[in-house]
């Protein structure tokens, strides 16, 4: 349904856009007016004129009776993490450790109970997962997602993973609270998280936090592979160290950068 605004300076227009944009999901790339309409819940009329104008601004496409998004949508997601500036200081590190591992290797934040990916530099090797910038996927059976949850306060931990999944996938791994709770006590005791086929069969990966100058938890950086070429013993032995290396790196270099931005803001 359209969110309503309560404040008088509440755009409800901008507002109907988005909630149009969203509607496109998973397993939803392309759609028809009647269907766009029942996603969002607006007027016919009103996702018509909308859905007509983000085909002018180049954000739809039409095709026949159906519409779907164009890349030019994934610049509204680039324009966040180039705010951030992480991406501009991570690129460089995440393409030597693609160099150094073969493998693919992401940053992800939370979106509630989902991570989203913000950066990622890829080999072409074929999985059983697409992922792209803008990609959601739940939080718990992933090892970024572990990463970030893990870094939370108990009663936010649990607020953010009372809320439904937004990704559209639903994991082979589905923990009771007990056994999630035990899990993240072990990623925040040895710094790191594994996942071996939690999230989808084939999937295996290590991720690690990147921090701020205050310590903070900003965002993970995982290596993933394929589990029928990449044993465990291989990302624990021999890509987890170059995985915490780069991790440190990226820190250091993203804590460096904030630190002389704000001492520039400072002086002026």
């Amino acid at each position: 349904m359209p969110r309503e605004g309560t404040g008088p300076d509440f755009i409800e227009a901008l507002a109907r856009g988005l909630e149009v944009i969203a509607a496109f999901r998973p397993g939803q790339s392309f759609m028809a007016l009647t269907e766009v309409t029942a996603a969002t819940g607006l007027a016919r009329p009103t996702v018509r004129r909308i859905l007509l104008t983000l085909t002018e601004l180049g954000y739809v496409r039409a095709e026949g009776k159906s519409f779907t998004l164009t890349p030019k949508v994934l610049e509204l997601g680039m324009a966040y993490v180039r705010s951030m500036g992480l991406w501009d200081i991570a690129r460089p590190h995440m393409e030597q450790l693609v160099r150094r591992t073969n493998e693919s290797c992401s940053i992800a934040q939370l979106d509630g109970p989902d991570i989203v990916y913000v950066a990622r530099v890829a080999v072409p090797k074929i999985v059983g997962l697409t992922v792209q910038i803008g990609t959601k996927f739940p939080a718990l059976p992933t090892s970024l997602g572990k990463v970030l949850l893990a870094a939370l306060p108990a009663k936010e931990l649990d607020e953010v993973l009372a809320q439904p999944t937004r990704s559209g996938l639903t994991p082979r791994w589905r923990p009771d609270p007990t056994e999630r709770d035990a899990e993240l006590r072990e990623v925040r005791a040895r710094g790191w998280a594994l996942t071996d086929e939690q999230l989808a069969l084939g999937i295996r990966s290590i991720a690690a936090p990147l921090r701020d100058g205050d310590g903070r938890v900003v965002a993970a950086l995982n290596v993933n592979c394929h589990a029928a070429e990449t044993t465990v013993a291989q990302l624990v032995d021999h890509h987890l160290r170059l995985l915490l290396q780069t991790a440190g790196e990226i820190s250091a270099d993203f804590s460096r950068m904030r630190s002389v931005s704000h001492i520039t803001a400072s002086a002026d």
